[in-house]
Parts: C-alpha cells; sequence; structure tokens
C-alpha cells in the first residue's frame, strides 16, 4: 500500500519467521521487542490466548495495533488491552473483516430497521481457530454484523452446539432477541463438507439476500405506492408489486480494504471501521452464547 513500508514480521517459531521473512523478502526480528521498536503499527494474528501479552506488548509503547477477532479469550482480557490502549494513546482495530465486503458496503444505503436477520457460515474442518469454540472462531463474524446493523441492546440469548472433532463446540446455532423485537438467528459450523457464507435480513419494506463469499446479493423490495400502510393490493403478478435490486460489491478484496482502513486509521485520516469496544461487544455475545451451549449441555448430562 502506498505510503506503507511493512518493517518485518516475527513469530515465536524462528525457523517459520525466517522461512516467511525470506519468501516475502522481510526482515526478521529476532524478538518482540525487537520488531515492536521498528514500527508505528502492527498487525497482531498470534493464537488468540496471546493477544492480550502481544497486544499490551505494544500498546505500551504507543503502536497502533489491528488484532485479528476474537479480541481476546475473556472480557477480563479485552478489557485490560483497551485500558492500556488508552492509557497510552495507542488505537486498538479489531480484525472483523467481513466489514469490509464490498456487498455490505453495497446493502447499506438500503438497510433500514431490521427486523430478522439468519445466517448461515459454513466450512471444511482445519486446525486453524480451533484453540476456541466454533462460535469465536467463525460465528463471531456474524455476530459483528448483526449488532452493527442492530443498535439496540441484545435482551435474551439462546444457543445450541455440538462438539464433533474438537473438546469444543465444532456446530453451534444461536438466537438473539432484541430490545425492540428484532431478531437475529446465526449458525456456524466448521465440520460442514462445502462452504457457505450467506446472511438474509428482512425488515418492512423488503428482504435482503447476500452471499458474503460470492461478493453478490439482491434486494427484492415492495415498490413505492405498495409501502403505504393499508393500501390494497391490486396485483396480479409478484413483479407488480415488488422490485429486484441486484447488490455487487466494488471486487475489492476484503483484507486489502481491512488494512487500507487501519493505515487511514493510523493516520488520523479516518476512525477505525471496526473499534476495539466493537471487537469487546461482539466477544460479550459471543461468550455469552457458549456459557449457553455449555449450560445446555450440562443441563442433558443431568437429565
Amino acid at each position: 500500500m502506498e505510503g506503507i513500508s511493512v518493517a518485518g514480521i516475527w513469530d515465536t517459531r524462528q525457523a517459520r519467521c525466517d522461512e516467511v521473512a525470506d519468501r516475502l523478502d522481510l526482515p526478521a526480528a529476532a524478538s518482540l521487542d525487537a520488531l515492536l521498536d521498528e514500527v508505528h503499527a502492527c498487525v497482531i494474528a498470534v493464537p488468540t490466548e496471546s493477544h492480550e501479552e502481544v497486544g499490551i506488548a505494544a500498546v505500551r509503547r504507543g503502536v497502533h495495533v489491528l488484532i485479528e477477532k476474537p479480541l481476546a479469550p475473556t472480557l477480563d482480557s479485552a478489557d485490560r488491552i483497551l485500558e492500556a490502549a488508552a492509557a497510552s494513546g495507542a488505537m486498538v482495530q479489531t480484525g472483523h473483516v467481513e466489514r469490509f465486503n464490498g456487498v455490505l458496503r453495497a446493502v447499506e444505503p438500503f438497510i433500514e430497521e431490521l427486523l430478522f436477520v439468519e445466517s448461515h457460515r459454513l466450512a471444511p474442518f482445519g486446525p486453524r481457530g480451533t484453540d476456541v469454540a466454533v462460535v469465536l472462531d467463525l460465528m463471531i463474524h456474524d455476530l459483528d454484523l448483526v449488532l452493527s446493523l442492530i443498535p439496540s441492546r441484545v435482551e435474551r440469548v439462546a444457543a445450541v452446539g455440538v462438539p464433533v472433532l474438537t473438546p469444543s463446540p465444532d456446530i453451534a446455532n444461536a438466537r438473539l432477541e432484541f430490545e425492540g423485537g428484532a431478531v437475529a438467528n446465526l449458525t456456524a459450523s466448521r465440520v460442514s463438507l462445502d462452504r457457505m457464507r450467506k446472511i438474509r435480513f428482512f425488515q418492512r419494506s423488503g428482504y435482503i439476500s447476500l452471499d458474503l463469499a460470492a461478493g453478490s446479493g439482491e434486494y427484492l423490495r415492495l415498490k413505492g405506492a405498495q409501502l403505504e400502510p393499508g393500501r390494497p393490493f391490486d396485483a396480479t403478478r409478484i413483479e407488480d408489486i415488488i422490485e429486484r435490486v441486484p447488490l455487487r460489491g466494488d471486487g475489492r478484496e476484503p483484507l486489502a480494504a481491512e488494512l487500507s482502513g487501519f493505515a487511514a486509521a493510523v493516520r488520523g485520516e479516518a476512525p477505525p471501521v471496526v473499534t476495539g469496544e466493537d471487537g469487546r461487544r461482539a466477544l460479550a455475545v459471543a461468550l455469552e452464547i457458549v456459557d449457553r451451549i455449555e449450560a445446555n449441555v450440562a443441563d442433558r448430562s443431568m437429565a
């Protein structure tokens, strides 16, 4: 990216760090401190349980951070990161890359008061991310999207999940009920045969369906005259009352857009799109979902 130079990388596995540095023609730092001495900002993509250690080491030096999701393994850990950042003036952005999906940007002008959201995020099994439950690994992307689009407080959470290949849930479903009546139904799996990243929004003016993997979708909305309350329908075909609005992103790779947004925030040109507080809010709901799943498992074992 223009105006950005990569100062180097660091990993606890020095051999792997050297290998990647050589392939990408980058300096391989000998330690975390050595890398932090050279940077104004960094991306933290270490395992979740190390986010606090590495994140606090960075922000205490005034280094701005983009911390991959989930922000931390616990709320206390997240709070310590954010408190350290506030004390030093460092900026924290959370790596919820789906916010930078072009089709979500395209749909923003059409989002009104959402009444119901349904998402399916399914993936084949892989070792990456299995240090946490699928709720924190995959579902948290859709949690962040829902929380960013429905400003009301979450009033109730119901959830069920099943561990299949790991000790923690690999398949999960959660139902969130918001103050004001909106409902979100989220499903995530990391033991599926096929990949799926789809989300649907229901509002009074129509229905939006997005394929986040393809970066496309459509908005089926009532035509203007049909939006008047109490107006009888006099159409004989669905096309007479429904308008199809195709939706497509600008083709920009979401990770590149996320890093560009991070760079702009570091320069002070724009606020971070996904703040550390946003990451904490998504983490709080995700952990509540995990608690509900564990409570259901305990209830079944006692029956």
